[in-house]
């Protein structure tokens, strides 16, 4: 924590414009100038929703029969069929499209109407998620128990909104395009059933042009619909993402309609393969000119820049109602690489491709793409741009803490900066597609994903998850992600499933792979695939079918030593040898490791003595307390320490890296206490707080990092003249500790060892301190030391300027401190916030897994001595807001916030 430790871009588009306007005048030739709006139109229509939730069905709607209705579905209207036509743009054979029945389902139910009145519904702007305030379910067997965080996730949630028709808008097509609603969605306009999507994780696109009319009176409905028991974490409720609408010519580009190959790439030149989708909706056949340009995209600014290349122009004569696909290659010179930092830098361009009609622009469209190559390989793992780069990643769910699953762009990108810092730099979407926006961060910040669709196929996991709709919809998803991902230079590789159940299953479970495998390579042939393997080992039909092996678990070893010998469940030896023996031309990635478990800041004794162990409530655990020890020693039951994990690794140096499970806390899923709201497995907790661990993963993955990191702190009034163990976390190979002026020892590290560990110390108050040395020399130092009581509140804003947009996020910090100002560590102190001026607290939290307050509230008490508070301003409000904390008896804190010019 750290309480102890465009100019030449513009000065080159101005030569290039000053150039072409040279050119045109020596050539005497004055074009048309293009249309100013391209076209295209992309509108934002987050705001001006109302919503109503029922925990029942309010309608006699369902998509299909589902285990958790019961008798609801013998007497609902099933809206299968008119839904399913929704994917048939996913589905590559024709002769498997579904044909849509005649009639309009749901068009009598009063919600769709224009004359319903909604005025006592909720106001609400997207991203939403209906469930993130609470409150809590804490009863024993609630509707929703600890797996899906607590949280009223469940039930059906209607959202209406008014739509306007411009007369400019006369003749064009009009599409409803959702980043993600959970789930189910089914989508109304005027009273007309338009259709769905009802994998709540993917995007989609609804054609409203055939019911919209012209003026602002259309009324647009969307039905979401929530099962108890969908999900194994917490899945939010609602449409949490972003709406658009998208308003283009009949003859446009179609949907993730653009794809852009790099090949034969160095730093001298690289070839580019583009491919454009032309639809058309237009009744009569028109000829069509594409052309793309090039340009450097500035990620800092979101401008794009100068002009670099130009794609040879193309033409296609486009029928009726047909879509049709354009290629076009370019050769760029000496392109500018996107490669993961710190060792790369994350270029980025911008194709603009404009579709022409005669000399009339009638659609543009921006495609944001890198130039890299990427190779896995059984041998030295994963390269980019002919380097090798050691996977140093973490698995992330999608909600963001308090403000849960509804995406805020700022809120995921202070996540990413905190996982640089940790020397994180690869994500594994962990299970589901995910916001486009992250996808976008990760371009821009050179962070490597492995993205993931599928937690489950034909054998589902929880009674109503995606199993229900595998057979359905398995190819309009996985082809409508891939489609819609595959631009991002990130993604080094495509994850198809995790942990299915047709591991189980044989050959029967293999030919399920391989179904989906083919999907994705027909989508995207330059990138290798997997499906996630927690239970086949390497003498079974799965592991075959995978282009890479990303093994959950099995490589460090599962229940396989003597800390573990009492457990139930599987075990395995590692497997990381077997597999590579099996298999040594694919590449091996711990795609999930380690499922250490611990709450930040507190600490249980006796501590093991095993460098990895089970939890359980008579060793690092707290039942009463729901708390697990911070020494970062302890895991689920199938799980390895750090320490372990490290080792494996290690000792198989063709392994490409691994991916922890997991970066940060997540709702749901509390191992091991069910009976609390939030997971333990973070190496940052919910708040987004270091835990101790965050010390040992940046010690291994930043080594030439300067740090030393001591644990635990140094408050034990109780524990005087009792053993309390001393830990260092630091990339030094030596390391000498001092309680109170005497030396502990110096220790030299041993092969396959990441901590140094005094476990005989004796507490007395006082001070504590480690002198680290690398090579002989010294490298860094801590110190921890024992504190007076809680006396004033110190505050410290991640950001003090930030936009009045309304979406901008300031994470603010609250520390308890004594009278000197050292931080008080065990502080459990209850802290009120406030806010003058035109700003409002979104959500507070202090990262305890089993704290059951309302992420709404504004009084949280300290949990190991901090609490945070996320402020935002009211949008297009001017002026200062100043953000304040008080305690009883404790000075109060304060930090000011000013709108970012």
């Amino acid at each position: 924590m750290a309480l102890r430790h465009v100019t030449n871009a513009w000065g080159l588009i101005l030569v290039w414009l000053f150039l072409s306007h040279q050119v045109v005048q020596a050539n005497l030739i004055l074009p048309k100038p293009p249309s100013t709006d391209g076209g295209r139109v992309k509108l934002n229509i987050n705001a001006g929703w109302k919503f109503w939730r029922s925990e029942f069905n309010p309608d006699g709607l369902i998509y299909d029969q589902r285990p958790d209705l019961g008798e609801a579905n013998f007497t609902a209207k099933i809206l299968k069929p008119w839904i399913l036509p929704s994917g048939n743009d996913f589905i590559s054979d024709p002769a498997k499209h579904h044909v849509r029945p005649a009639g309009n389902p749901g068009g009598d139910v009063k919600y769709v109407q224009k004359t319903f009145d909604d005025s006592t519904w909720d106001a609400v702007d997207l991203p939403h998620d209906w469930a993130i305030n609470g409150p809590f379910y804490t009863e024993e067997n609630p509707i929703i128990g600890g797996g899906m965080g607590r949280l009223p996730v469940h039930g059906v949630g209607w959202y209406r909104r008014k739509l306007s028709v411009a007369p400019t808008d006369a003749g064009k097509s009009i599409y409803l395009d959702v980043d993600g609603a959970l789930s189910y969605a089914i989508v109304w306009l005027n009273g007309n059933l338009v259709g769905g999507w009802p994998y709540g994780y993917n995007s989609f696109r609804l054609d409203l042009t055939p019911y919209l009319k012209p003026g602002n009176d259309n009324q647009l409905a969307i039905r979401v619909d929530n099962p108890p028991n969908s999900a194994r974490w917490y899945p939010g409720g609602g449409i949490y993402r972003n709406v658009w609408l998208t308003k283009v010519s009949p003859t446009h580009i179609g949907q993730s309609g653009t794809y852009i190959i790099s090949k034969d790439v160095s730093t001298k030149s690289a070839t580019l393969d583009l491919v454009v989708q032309v639809e058309t909706k237009a009744k009569d056949s028109q000829k069509i000119d594409v052309q793309t340009d090039v340009h450097i995209f500035d990620s800092v600014t979101g401008r794009t820049g100068a002009k670099v290349v130009s794609f040879p122009k193309a033409s296609a004569s486009v029928q009726a109602s047909e879509k049709q696909t354009v290629k076009a290659s370019v050769k760029i010179n000496n392109p500018r690489l996107w490669g993961p930092v710190p060792a790369q830098k994350p270029n980025l361009y911008v194709a603009v491709t404009r579709l022409l009609s005669g000399r009339d622009v009638i659609d543009t469209y921006e495609t944001r793409f890198g130039i890299r190559t990427v190779v896995l390989d059984g041998t030295n793992g994963l390269s980019v741009n002919g380097k090798k780069v050691v996977i140093q990643g973490i698995n992330n769910h999608h909600d963001l803490g308090a403000i849960g699953a509804a995406f805020n762009t700022r809120a995921a990108e202070r996540r990413l900066e905190q996982l640089l810092e940790l020397g994180c730099n690869t994500i594994r979407m962990s299970h589901n597609p995910p916001a486009t926006e992250l996808l976008d961060l990760a371009d821009q910040m050179g962070i490597l994903v492995l993205d993931e669709i599928f937690d489950s196929w034909e054998i589902g996991k929880t009674a109503s998850d995606f199993f229900l709709i595998f057979k359905d919809w398995h190819e309009q998803d996985l082809r409508s992600f891939v489609r819609r991902d595959r631009n991002h230079p990130s993604i080094f590789g495509w994850s198809y499933g995790n942990e299915v159940g047709e591991q189980y299953t044989d050959e029967a479970g293999a030919a399920i792979s391989q179904m989906l495998k083919d999907i994705v390579h027909e989508e995207d042939p330059t990138r290798m695939s997997t499906a996630s393997e927690n239970y086949a080992t390497p003498d079974m039909p799965f592991p075959r079918i995978v282009d890479f092996l990303s093994i959950n678990y099995q490589g460090a070893g599962i229940r396989d030593t003597e800390a573990y010998s009492n457990l139930a469940g599987i075990a395995r030896q590692p497997l990381y040898p077997a597999y590579h023996a099996n298999f040594p031309n694919k590449m091996i990635v711990g795609s999930e490791t380690a499922s250490t478990v611990s709450t930040r800041g507190t600490y249980v004794f006796p501590v093991t003595g095993y460098s990895s162990a089970p939890v359980n409530d008579t060793s690092g655990g707290d039942p009463v307390g729901q708390k697990v020890s911070a020494y970062e020693l302890y895991t689920a039951g199938f799980g390895s320490s750090p320490d372990k994990v490290f080792a494996a690794d290690d000792k198989n140096p063709y392994v490409a890296g691994e991916m922890v499970w997991t970066g940060v806390d997540y709702l749901g899923e509390p191992t091991p206490y069910y009976s609390a709201r939030s997971s333990y497995s973070g190496i940052l907790d919910l708040a987004g707080f270091k835990k101790d661990r965050f010390y040992l993963y940046q010690s291994r993955w930043r080594p030439d990092l300067r740090t030393a990191h001591i644990l635990p702190h140094w408050n034990w009034p109780d524990r005087v003249g009792k053993v309390t163990p001393v830990h260092v976390f630091t990339a030094g190979d030596e390391a000498e500790l001092f309680v109170n002026g005497k030396s502990q020892g110096r220790q030299k590290r041993a092969a396959y060892t990441y901590r140094f560990r005094w476990d005989d110390v004796v507490y007395q108050p006082g001070e504590v301190y480690v002198v680290t040395y690398k090579n002989g020399k010294e490298w860094a130092r801590d110190a921890v030391r024992t504190t007076g009581p809680a006396a004033q509140l110190k505050m410290t804003a991640d950001r003090t300027s930030i936009k009045n947009d309304g979406l901008d996020l300031s994470f603010i910090t609250v520390e308890v401190v004594d009278r000197k100002g050292d931080f008080v560590a065990q502080a459990d102190t209850s802290i009120t916030f406030s806010v003058s001026g035109p700003g409002e607290i979104v959500a507070t939290d202090n990262g305890d897994p089993a704290d059951m307050v309302s992420f709404a509230s504004k009084e949280r008490k300290a949990y190991s001595g901090l609490a945070l508070a996320i402020v935002r301003f009211k949008p297009g409000q001017k002026g200062a807001v100043t953000v304040t904390a008080t305690a009883d008896g404790l000075v109060r804190g304060k930090v000011v916030l000013t709108p970012h010019p």
